[in-house]
């Protein structure tokens, strides 16, 4: 479930019902909701999701009733507890969705995974400086500076110990997907967005956050909701195109009729449209069918009805 309006018109109690809330931000610009979101996303925990304006500015207003909390993500747990740190949320969802999977089973790639985890919450300075998150745009040339450079190394250093630590021959850190690599996630958008020089073991480990679904899922939101900061603008760069995967093309449309009568989403008779494959499809909303338009197969319940037409 997802809340688009202004918060002050709800309590915490109404929020949160029997479900945990979510509050995250802009995201197209909000890493560490990127993280927040990544954690109940991909380990398929229950949430409510509430939107908090960046546009605005006044994110700690926003959430000023479920202070002390006043940065995303923030969480509003079922039976009300308040996290307000991306890494508390982390483990507190591990303790109450053990078997979730957040971090990994074996104590070694548990420790690595966490170790690994806790340094990008903490460090990486230049690089969150000098490489904003903006997952609108793409750089071609981009200069990093000498202490993004011992960023991107000491990130290459920490990936492949952990790698090497956890015997992990697939894609991620630890083994399987882990809360670490929700953590890390938005440093590949980072290396995405602006080009950065890695070597080829951590080249493929960007590209394997640009080809996930769930992170794919998340950057078409960014297009679909949300404004173009001026404050995040590299206007002195070139544009270049995205090195993730291509998505289907699509575009939104004026009317129907649609080959689905009912959003696939919400289950909502259709009222908005878009066009992809030459046919027409609905949804109950703007944001449904904008965030579609964006990229529409990583969408799994959008992607079962267009590949079933």
């Amino acid at each position: 479930m997802q809340i688009c309006v202004g918060l002050s018109r709800f309590s915490v109690r109404s929020l949160t019902g029997m479900e945990n809330t979510l509050y995250i931000g802009d995201p197209a610009y909000s890493s560490w909701s990127l993280r927040g979101w990544l954690l109940f996303e991909r380990f398929g925990l229950p949430r409510t999701t509430v939107w908090v304006d960046f546009a605005a500015k006044d994110v700690a207003a926003q959430l000023a009733q479920i202070a002390p909390a006043r940065t995303v993500p923030a969480v509003v747990t079922a039976d009300g507890a308040i996290l307000s740190e991306s890494l508390s949320i982390a483990e507190e969802l591990a303790s109450r969705y053990p078997d979730a999977g957040l971090w990994p089973d074996d104590p070694k790639a548990r420790a690595t995974a966490r170790t690994v985890t806790a340094e990008m919450h903490a460090g990486f300075a230049a690089l969150r400086a000098d490489c904003p998150m903006a997952l609108r745009v793409t750089y071609a040339d981009f200069a990093p500076s000498k202490a993004v450079l011992a960023d991107l190394e000491r990130l290459e250093t920490i990936w492949a110990h952990a790698r090497d630590a956890s015997r992990s021959t697939g894609p991620w850190l630890c083994g399987d997907y882990s809360a670490a690599d929700a953590f890390f996630a938005p440093v590949a958008a980072r290396i995405a967005t602006y080009g950065l020089p890695v070597g080829e073991d951590a080249a493929a480990y960007v590209a394997a956050h640009l080809n996930d679904p769930a992170f794919r899922r998340w950057r078409a939101m960014g297009f679909a909701k949300g404004e173009d900061l001026p404050r995040y603008a590299k206007n002195d760069l070139t544009k270049a195109t995205w090195p993730g995967p291509a998505p289907l093309a699509a575009r939104a449309v004026e009317t129907g009729p649609s080959v689905n009568q009912t959003c696939p989403y919400s289950g909502k008779p259709v009222t908005h449209f878009m066009e992809a494959g030459g046919k027409t499809w609905g949804f109950c909303n703007a944001f449904c069918r904008d965030k579609t338009v964006a990229d529409p197969l990583a969408w799994p319940r959008f992607a079962e009805i267009y590949e079933g037409s």
